[in-house]
């Protein structure tokens, strides 16, 4: 029988109260506290609490604090990510961030998501994942729903709600977000 965890990172009905899950958002809790409270600064420690917290990460992984996940571990970024200060990330299930990406202030990045059934909501969760391409720039304010992905090279407008997924090389804005131009991909 698969565990909580298993669960909830296959995007099925788990159980949030789960000893081993609440451990990890604990761990997780302290981690963050250290860096959002003892190490504001982007020192050497901050970067050593980073690496604790979210271990899969490329090189020039850069967050300003103060910053908020539930794990952390269901994070995985590629090269030259930038989170600006107060971006949260909730990742109950596997959030895949290519390289070069920027999020601007206060972005939101949901994975978790609860039944529409009020009976099962009372002591069940779900997550679904979200992926974020290559390229990627998320204006301040945005909010990615879970189980979206948004394509390399798109910019998402400040204070967007992305709900479904967005192509490559878009340009999205509003709530919720819709494409409003086609972006030219870069000749390399």
């Amino acid at each position: 029988m698969p565990s909580e965890k298993e669960k909830m990172l296959a995007g099925e009905l788990y159980l949030a109260s789960d000893p081993e899950l609440v451990e990890a958002r604990t761990r997780a809790k302290g981690l963050l506290h250290r860096l959002n409270v003892t190490e504001y600064l982007f020192t050497a420690a901050a970067q050593g609490i980073l690496a604790e917290l979210i271990p899969h990460t490329g090189q020039n992984f850069y967050v300003e604090p103060p910053f908020h996940c539930d794990y952390g571990s269901n994070i995985h970024c590629g090269d030259n990510v930038y989170f600006n200060v107060n971006c949260v990330v909730l990742d109950v299930a596997k959030i895949t961030i290519g390289s070069r990406v920027m999020f601007g202030p206060a972005v939101q990045l949901y994975a978790a998501t609860h039944p529409l059934d009020a009976v099962v909501r009372r002591t069940l969760e779900l997550g679904r994942p979200i992926t974020i391409g290559d390229d990627c720039w998320i204006g301040g304010g945005s909010v990615i729903c879970p189980g979206v992905s948004v394509g390399a090279g798109c910019v998402i407008g400040a204070g967007a709600v992305v709900t479904k997924d967005i192509p490559p090389y878009s340009l999205a804005v509003g709530n919720p977000a819709r494409v409003v131009k086609q972006l030219d991909a870069p000749a390399e």
